[in-house]
């Protein structure tokens, strides 16, 4: 954002946002323009160990973002960062591109939050603020949390090559497929949504290109030049199903389009895990 000439204002935890107070005295002090509202329980297998983290985090959340700015900068743009989970596993299993007329269908507690609280930001933009709800797809970058799929593959890959675990593999379900984006593909949309020339509307970020996840964990397998025997963990496991978004909306309205290969991705979370294996304790 800095780099696009922005005046930038980032908070983390020192703004809690489980505290209407809290987010009302932060948004007072900043009077900001537009607010990018990533703030969440952002795992979906840890909304399952805490549902009511999950709902205090991403609905209550949201609700206290929304009301401060009602209050307090009524004429911010905020982008409510919602998630391609909220279609659910059902949306299409012949692969078809899910657009943002498909119904949401969500299933975990992460996904139910994260679909109440666009419902709020529908109801927000109802009374006038300048709400832009994006459910973005799965994206991936080096420093990402190892709960989610490819950076738990190139951690454990990175740690086999480093000789610190045995060749072997702790995997999900790898015939699902996915619409793989890097974070700075993603970046870029959400600082082009940020124009509010472009209209405040619900917006896709997607490439609608799958991928299996089988063929992302032989491509890091590959660029790691490791062998490893392949575990089922029944813990990891979800049923198939096909999550490719169709980007059109944001492309027509924005220009935007992702840039970074699938590889160049991958290479940099493998390059991010490589490091932290080489720095670890003996």
């Amino acid at each position: 954002l800095r780099e696009e000439g922005m005046d930038v204002t980032a908070t983390d935890r020192e703004v809690d946002v489980t505290s209407a107070s809290a987010v009302r005295d932060c948004i007072r002090r900043v009077r900001p323009d537009g607010v990018v509202h990533l703030a969440a329980q952002s795992s979906v297998a840890a909304s399952w160990k805490d549902p009511l983290g999950a709902f205090r985090l991403n609905y209550i959340g949201s609700l206290h973002m929304l009301d401060a700015l009602a209050s307090e900068a009524p004429e911010a743009r905020i982008l409510l960062i919602g998630s391609s989970d909220c279609y659910g596993s059902d949306a299409d299993r012949t692969g078809r591109p899910i657009s943002e007329a498909d119904p949401l269908r969500p299933e975990s507690p992460y996904a139910r939050t994260k679909a109440a609280a666009e419902q709020l930001g529908a109801l927000a933009a109802d009374r006038g603020l300048d709400v832009v709800r994006i459910r973005a797809f799965t994206h991936v970058g080096p420093g990402q949390t190892d709960v989610f799929v490819v950076s738990s593959f190139a951690r454990q890959v990175a740690e086999i090559a480093a000789g610190q675990r045995p060749p072997r593999l702790s995997v999900g379900n790898l015939e699902s497929v996915r619409d793989f984006l890097d974070v700075r593909d993603v970046i870029d949309a959400y600082c082009r949504l940020l124009d509010p020339k472009v209209p405040a509307d619900t917006y896709n970020v997607a490439s609608g290109k799958g991928v299996a996840i089988r063929a992302v964990l032989d491509e890091l397998l590959e660029l790691a030049g490791v062998q490893a025997e392949i575990e089922v963990d029944p813990e990891r496991f979800r049923p198939t199903d096909f999550r490719i978004g169709d980007g059109s909306r944001l492309r027509e309205a924005t220009g935007w389009a992702p840039r970074v290969p699938l590889r160049e991705t991958l290479t940099g979370v493998l390059d991010w895990w490589r490091k932290q294996a080489s720095t670890a304790p003996a």
